[in-house]
């Protein structure tokens, strides 16, 4: 008997134990897995500022046109070279730039006028600030992007509720028509129609599903986060102030919007260019220097006194000057900048215009979505109105649960139309907004 207790204890221990090891096991996962994270418009778009891959490059290209400046602005300052070498002579010594061979030699150059240059480096700093722009653009983009995914996938998840109460209603409607088919008092016809909106409800479903995994990807890649984490949205409209600002947009557009700034700055790069290449007819002006150990093998076997009486430590100073007679280049250069400007002054003028005539397309686009809206909301209180009636005279006995089922369908359809209208009124709002440059404003 004292075995067999033995072997029952054992039995039970064993039993225990893996349950707490499986139980273990089957938490981890869901310990491991990431937390929610709840946002709010304004939050996902702080986090797309600080985490979009697109903004991240467009700040590595601004810094590659500020180090571009850099590098042609660094011939009007002090360059200074040290070197040494060796080499066989045979014959008068000398170095392939005609120099004598030395030990050692240190040389300085420094750009003091060049029109040319100078313009050069001009066009290059105006076409850094112009790549900042650039980057503001990009940033407006992003702000964009991610507040109508925000927006869309607030509509979508609360078109799923609608559409999953929809389908419980295509069910019943559809369960009561063959019912009432099956004892005759429906045709065939009917049962069908039926089982058609149930089928188009469920394809519904599935086609929102794709998109609000389509929405919640483009969002955590946008906004840095985990690729399985769950996002928790917060339903808001756009803030108060795109209205308050909207009175205001096209008399600020020519001043904000960030295409013009862009055309207005290259305008101002080519007029530097052409300044520059106007400047190449003028001398240019460079310090030099150099000094140089000289080897005193190369000049040792020379009879020539004047060879044989050379400085080994030699100091050249000075300024090179050179002064341009004639010069088809710079002639060419003057006229191909001069084009270079006329055409940035009529991309300029037409990018005025067209930003005028989209300000006030996307104005009417506003107006026109507004009245969309207040149609949809009509419409859906005319809906839940019917209901209401509807479900009061079932209560009575005088509709059946169909009649019901059909007027919660209804409602359910306008409910998604308004969130529709909605969306593509929030849309038209911030495209206005941006197209103003006054996106900022509101969102951040």
């Amino acid at each position: 008997m004292a075995w067999k207790r033995w072997i029952a204890g054992t039995t039970l221990f064993l039993s225990g134990f893996s349950t707490s090891l499986l139980a273990q096991q089957t938490a981890t996962p869901a310990e491991s897995s990431p937390s929610p994270v709840l946002l709010t418009l304004k939050r996902a778009i702080e986090l797309a500022l600080q985490n979009s891959k697109d903004i991240q490059l467009a700040k590595i290209q601004a810094r590659v046109s500020d180090q571009t400046a850099n590098v042609t602005n660094s011939e009007f300052r002090p360059n200074l070279y040290a070197g040494s070498g060796a080499g066989y002579t045979y014959g008068l010594p000398e170095t392939p730039g005609s120099r004598p061979p030395s030990v050692f030699s240190v040389s300085y150059t420094q750009s003091i006028l060049n029109g040319p240059l100078r313009g050069l480096a001009r066009e290059q700093e105006e076409q850094a600030r112009a790549q900042r722009l650039v980057l503001e653009e990009t940033r407006t983009s992003v702000m964009v992007q991610v507040a109508t995914s925000y927006l869309e996938l607030v509509k979508v998840r609360h078109s799923l509720e609608l559409l999953r109460k929809e389908k419980d209603s295509a069910e019943k409607i559809a369960e009561i028509t063959q019912q009432r088919q099956g004892e005759g008092f429906e045709l065939p016809v009917e049962v069908t129609k039926a089982q058609l909106t149930r089928a188009q409800v469920v394809q519904r479903i599935l086609q929102l599903e794709g998109r609000q995994d389509e929405l919640e990807v483009f969002l955590r890649n946008q906004l840095g986060l985990a690729q399985e984490q769950a996002i928790e949205l917060t339903a808001e409209d756009l803030p108060g102030a795109a209205e308050q600002e909207g009175a205001t947009l096209i008399a600020s557009a020519a001043q904000n919007n960030p295409s013009i700034a862009f055309a207005e700055s290259n305008v101002k790069a080519k007029e530097f260019r052409l300044a520059g290449e106007k400047r190449g007819y003028w001398p240019t002006l460079d310090l030099v220097g150099v000094y140089s150990v000289l080897a005193k093998y190369n000049y040792h076997n020379f009879t020539d006194p004047v060879i044989r009486s050379l400085q080994y430590n030699n100091l050249n100073g000075g300024i090179n000057v050179q002064v341009p007679l004639f010069s088809s280049k710079t002639r060419a250069n003057v006229a191909l900048a001069q084009a270079n400007l006329e055409a940035a002054k009529i991309n300029l003028a037409g990018k005025r215009n067209q930003v005028s005539a989209e300000v006030r397309q996307k104005s009417r686009k506003v107006q026109q979505t507004d009245a969309g809206k207040e149609v949809s909301r009509l419409e859906l209180q005319l809906a839940q109105q019917n209901l209401a009636t509807t479900q009061s005279l079932f209560n009575e006995g005088r509709m059946n649960l169909r009649d019901v089922e059909r007027a919660r369908l209804d409602e359910s359809e306008k409910w998604m139309l308004f969130l529709d209208s909605s969306f593509r009124r929030q849309q038209a709002q911030l495209e206005l907004l941006r197209t103003a440059g006054q996106l900022d404003k509101v969102l951040e």
